[in-house]
């Protein structure tokens, strides 16, 4: 089977997960991102509201990412309106709506895992696709997220501002992953180290790798853009959010602790910590909830 991704083999050994970088792909080729399929797999994946989102774009990048509308129109409609406003339409799990998008996944997935040299006995605990459509000129806010990603670019233009994981700073970690949760984590663009910024001018048949925990933001060129991205997380990644949760607690107590990565022992001890402290937090507060609303009943 003919690989669809371009990786040159230095560049992905020494980058993965580590450093963005740029390469092409033939997926734009593919029937399956033809508008008139998109469509077809909006109106579906519209009876299922977990798996889209819709947004109008954001007026500069450091703006809050939620504070823009939301879901104001259902993806399908959103897609009939795309020229006539700013529109973010996002499809997500397109896999589990349709096998096409299940089989390209897996061959996109074996490819890139091949080329690094298998799992190295991590397991994977959450594999997705997911599919951007946006109209001209709509912004994408500042963030990050809690996954390793391959973005690729089916069509339309799109510059792509994405920072290395080492311009976010260990507080900033631990005050998203304390919360246990898979969601966009927003950080203040103001101050970034711009030594660390690439800018990858996306049009089709190109794409980047994005690391775990890469901040960017995003603009689509003056026309309709498409894109479709690869992400997954391991237990060995999951891991490390829990070891950065703990030391959330341990700076709140005044102590410095070290960073995932220092000392293999330590992680896995705050780790297995955290595995314990997280569904007793989330229970209380849950509980602290109901009592209120028992209160106020």
């Amino acid at each position: 089977m003919a690989e669809l991704l371009h990786l040159d083999p230095a560049t992905f050994e020494q980058a993965f997960d580590k450093t963005p970088f740029g390469f092409s792909h033939e997926l734009h080729k593919l029937e399956l991102f033809s508008f008139e399929s998109l469509r077809g797999l909006a109106q579906r994946i519209a009876r299922k509201d977990p798996d889209w989102f819709v947004a109008r774009s954001a007026v500069r990048p450091e703006q809050r990412f939620y504070s823009v509308d939301q879901r104001y129109l259902k993806p399908h409609e959103a897609l009939e309106q795309l020229e006539t406003g700013t529109h973010r339409i996002l499809l997500k799990r397109v896999e589990t709506h349709d096998s096409a998008f299940r089989d390209l996944l897996d061959q996109l997935f074996d490819q890139v895992i091949a080329l690094r040299g298998g799992l190295r006995g991590a397991r994977i605990v959450r594999r997705e696709s997911a599919i951007f459509i946006s109209s001209g000129e709509a912004i994408t806010p500042f963030h990050y997220d809690p996954e390793i990603n391959f973005f690729a670019q089916i069509e339309g233009e799109k510059e792509y501002h994405v920072y290395a994981p080492s311009a976010v700073q260990e507080p900033e970690l631990e005050n998203f992953f304390v919360h246990g949760q898979v969601d966009i984590a927003q950080v203040p663009l103001a101050g970034r180290d711009p030594a660390h910024e690439q800018v990858f001018k996306l049009k089709a048949g190109l794409g980047h790798h994005q690391p775990q925990n890469s901040p960017h933001w995003v603009k689509t060129g003056a026309s309709r853009s498409i894109s479709y991205s690869m992400v997954w997380e391991t237990d060995e990644s999951r891991a490390t959010g829990r070891a950065r949760a703990c030391n959330y607690y341990l700076r709140r107590l005044g102590l410095q602790p070290s960073p995932p990565g220092k000392a293999s022992g330590r992680d896995a001890a705050k780790a297995g910590a955290m595995q314990v402290l997280t569904p007793m937090r989330k229970a209380a507060v849950s509980l602290k909830r109901s009592l209120f609303r028992s209160r106020n009943a």
